[in-house]
């Protein structure tokens, strides 16, 4: 089993990865059977368009429309709630299985195996990613049948689409925490600067939209590229989900080297 990474990971996380399917797609059923009480609403547009530009930016394109299923998924889930919780997965998840392991010591007794440093943190790694795209799927599995049997008008391709922006946003700061640990070793060094980045990011995309200065500096935020496509209204954007893609996999290259250079506390 030590020489199967991959699986030796995915065993050992089973039980968060239950644990977490199961709060997202409990979120995901009651917000659709909140959704006829919301639809009969529709005074409620009125009131949102005229909230500030960066408040509107918070609760991402949808607010334009509130009452309607894109509008309201939209702003009640894809704006905020759903990228959070799997930034909150993916940040702990990041900086727990390098980091972590090391200051437990088991990364050592690990390392004394006959497997390559690369293999370690690829494997570690592709754990990471299969398990974001397991939640970001039974979220989405939850959220479409619930919508199906309650007759809410949305495309559930486009709840797919929207879930997986969501799983990209958050796999690029999960890999800012991967590659924190792989450099320090320190689980809560990993995910302060992880979440530290997440924070200041989304500032810049949320003041960007009330701040002439920081407008033409927006795109430099990773929430931007998730935020700005509208997928539930418009659909995917590829090039917007590939700059996020493109984001995780640059501090994946970087983790490699940084890991195999540095000396493991045992």
């Amino acid at each position: 089993m030590l020489n199967n990474i991959f699986l030796k990971t995915l065993r050992d996380q089973r039980r968060s990865l239950l644990m977490w399917g199961v709060y997202l797609v409990a979120i995901g059923v009651i917000m659709a059977l909140f959704y006829p009480t919301i639809s009969k609403m529709t005074a409620f547009n009125q009131y949102l368009s005229q909230l500030p530009e960066g408040l509107k930016a918070m609760f991402g394109p949808g607010i334009a429309d509130y009452t309607s299923p894109a509008g309201y998924y939209s702003s009640e889930l894809f704006s905020f709630m759903v990228p959070l919780l799997l930034l909150v997965f993916g940040i702990g998840f990041g900086a727990n299985t390098i980091a972590g392991e090391e200051e437990k010591g088991t990364l050592g007794f690990l390392l004394t195996n006959p497997v390559p440093r690369w293999r370690v943190v690829a494997d570690k790694f592709a754990v990471l990613v299969v398990s974001m795209f397991v939640l970001g799927f039974l979220f989405w599995a939850g959220l479409a049948v619930t919508s199906s049997a309650m007759s809410i008008h949305i495309s559930t391709l486009k709840l797919a689409e929207a879930t997986l922006g969501a799983c990209a946003l958050a796999l690029v700061f999960a890999a800012v925490a991967f590659l924190a640990g792989c450099v320090k070793g320190s689980k809560g060094i990993s995910m302060g600067v992880a979440s530290g980045l997440a924070v200041l990011t989304y500032l810049l995309y949320t003041l960007g939209g009330m701040v002439n200065g920081l407008k033409n500096y927006r795109f430099l935020s990773p929430f931007y590229h998730y935020m700005e496509p509208d997928t539930l209204n418009k659909g995917l954007s590829p090039v917007h989900v590939l700059v996020l893609l493109g984001l995780a996999v640059i501090f994946f290259a970087f983790s490699i080297p940084a890991f195999i250079r540095r000396d493991i506390a045992r």
